[in-house]
């Protein structure tokens, strides 16, 4: 993040709230070009966010004041700079939909606790379309205001430039267009005056306090239903079984009817198109940014797309003929090219320790060496204090104390970004392990927290595998 952008956030936060930020620290980024930031000060707390698009941003603060205005659970909108440009949001917490399903999901499965949070987010998805979408002001939307035929077509070009053209996949121009034509003129055969939130899916739910958020709809427009339905579902890295695909979609179908009379079979029939639409819009996406952008961990989603675009080809229920298209989706399936790019389970390991230097060093049990180790003596310790001295680095009191009155964010901002690099190049060089260490005097207070929070920043921003240890706590 530039200077000036951390500058702004800050300004706008200390002008707000009337104090002074003690706690500064960037986010990972995800696929847009939005940079946000988490702020503290002695008495709040927000989320910083800074986007040149004014228009996209107008969008966001216009959907974001209807949604409160109808109960729908969103972050509430602080502040607002005069450009338009920056803005203070609510801070929902670190926990998306996609964290709980995958920490839940290591030791139980895809279990009736993960269902269960699904039910929430689709108790509350109709309320979306329908209550908060009736009377919405849509002339914000952007960059279209209905997701209609021309849109349709964007959605497939660049499926076919992005990941088509980039993933060598042949194909025949004119008659992919011709299916294209036609496959569009089909999904508007269904009524599309909902409010369709484009990108409804596991990391645009945050779970706080038993309750479900929503956030990042500033894509919204008007559409059909099944559209975020086919996102939720078949979100590619959340990997839902069949079976509880189909029950979520029927617990949707059930909840619709509290209102709008649906006629089920009907919605089930179109719903395949909107599935397959979906997925060729979120192929474009890891072939623009992981392609043509270089950046290899977009690429990591395609096997979990590849897999849903197989389940979707085995039952199609799409009602007009696409030879070509359906021929040029068959080669994705079997492209050797795309199972080579990153199988499922080639993930590389990042091991992230805790430990005390009077103890020494902990070794790297992968055998490889090398990696990071970094020196946390230099940071106020909360250690010299007797009301701490029982505690770690993972109790709130703690964390308190580092994020407030010591200079832990400006220790760990350029930690991140050296493990960044590392983490980036040897995933696309295939490499297997990474070790990064944390020392400080007692392996309790400072290396704990330092530890912690990468293994937070890494989970929320690369698809790796992570061992996190704390020496001294793992071995009491």
């Amino acid at each position: 993040m530039e200077l000036k952008i951390k500058d702004q956030l800050i300004s706008l936060f200390e002008s707000h709230f009337k104090e002074e930020v003690t706690f500064f620290e960037q986010l990972p980024g995800s696929g847009s070009y939005r940079e946000y930031a988490r702020m503290k000060s002695a008495g709040h707390q927000a989320i910083g966010a800074f986007n040149n698009d004014i228009r996209e941003n107008q969008a966001f603060l216009s959907f974001s004041a209807h949604f409160r205005n109808k109960n729908i659970p969103v972050p509430q909108i602080y502040a607002v700079s005069g450009d338009l440009k920056t803005y203070l949001q609510e801070d929902l917490g670190n926990t998306t939909l996609f964290d709980f399903l995958t920490r839940t999901r290591e030791t139980e499965g895809f279990s009736v606790k993960i269902v269960d949070e699904y039910k929430k987010v689709l108790r509350q998805l109709p309320r979306i379309q329908l209550v908060a979408g009736k009377d919405i002001d849509y002339s914000v939307c952007y960059p279209r205001e209905t997701f209609d035929k021309q849109s349709m077509m964007w959605d497939l070009n660049y499926f076919k430039y992005y990941f088509l053209k980039l993933a060598k996949i042949p194909f025949d121009e004119q008659a992919l267009e011709d299916d294209f034509q036609a496959f569009s003129d089909y999904l508007l055969a269904v009524d599309n005056h909902a409010f369709l939130y484009r990108d409804f899916q596991s990391r645009n739910v945050m779970l706080k306090d038993g309750e479900v958020y929503f956030i990042d709809y500033q894509g919204g427009r008007k559409g059909a239903l099944q559209y975020d339905l086919a996102s939720l579902l078949y979100d590619a890295k959340a990997n839902i079984p069949d079976a509880e695909r189909e029950e979520l979609l029927e617990f949707y179908l059930d909840e619709l009817v509290h209102y709008k009379h649906t006629d089920r079979e009907k919605f089930k029939s179109l719903f395949g198109g909107y599935v397959l639409i979906r997925i060729m819009q979120a192929m474009g996406a890891y072939g623009f940014r992981g392609f043509y952008e270089k950046k290899e961990h977009f690429l990591k989603s395609i096997p979990f797309a590849l897999r849903n675009l197989e389940t979707l080809l085995a039952k199609n229920t799409i009602q007009v003929p696409l030879p070509e298209l359906f021929k040029v989706l068959k080669a994705v399936t079997q492209s050797s090219f795309l199972k080579s790019i990153s199988p499922v389970n080639d993930r590389l390991t990042v091991r992230i320790s805790s430990f005390s230097y009077k103890k020494g060093i902990p070794k790297d049990p992968s055998g490889n060496g090398g990696g990071f180790v970094f020196d946390c003596r230099a940071i106020h310790n909360p250690g010299k204090y007797q009301e701490y001295k029982h505690l770690t680095g993972k109790d709130p009191q703690v964390q308190q104390f580092l994020e407030t009155k010591s200079t832990m964010s400006d220790f760990l901002s350029p930690v991140f970004s050296l493990v960044s690099h590392s983490v980036e190049v040897y995933s696309l060089r295939g490499f297997s392990h990474l070790c990064v260490s944390f020392g400080c005097t007692g392996g309790q207070h400072r290396s704990v927290y330092a530890a912690e929070k990468l293994a937070e920043y890494l989970k929320n921003n690369y698809p790796v595998e992570l061992v996190l240890q704390h020496t001294e706590q793992d071995n009491k």
